[in-house]
């Protein structure tokens, strides 16, 4: 038996790993969509954050964050460039002044709003190569990890 090797172990790794091979497919899909989303001067990640905003039951950040899947210091970083552009307000809720909530703007709500036919048609692309199926499931199976 052949002992393995740093390039046959890394190319394991390249191969087996979920993070890894989620990782690089995202990386690709993000190309696509922010090809497409770039006349908005928004990114697939911003679209995303604007979508997870406007849809939000619970305002507060640290809702947000989970949602999202990131940590605070991320999500405060990626807001800051959209509060920025006016498209999201944050500010502390007046009950517990501890509590941060964000918002769509009304500019915000009509970004997302002129973004979405952008999206629409990218999706349509991504979808003739990929499965949004799968994608659920590993999105849904990685939950499990953090519990």
């Amino acid at each position: 038996m052949r002992k393995p090797t740093l390039r046959t172990d890394a190319g394991a790794l390249l191969e087996a790993c979920p993070g890894v091979l989620a990782r690089v497919a995202a990386r690709r899909i993000t190309r696509v969509l922010d090809r497409a989303l770039a006349p908005t001067g928004l990114g697939a990640a911003q679209l995303a954050l604007l979508a997870q905003i406007a849809v939000a039951k619970d305002d507060r950040m640290a809702a947000l964050a989970q949602r999202a899947g990131l940590d605070p210091s991320t999500l405060s970083r990626n807001l800051r460039r959209l509060e920025a552009e006016g498209l999201v307000e944050i500010a502390s809720v007046e009950a517990d002044l501890r509590r941060r909530a964000v918002w769509l703007t009304e500019s915000g709500a009509r970004r997302l709003e002129a973004a979405l036919p952008l999206w629409r048609a990218a999706q349509a692309e991504v979808a003739r190569h990929v499965e949004a199926a799968p994608a659920r499931r590993l999105a849904a199976q990685a939950e499990a990890l953090e519990t």
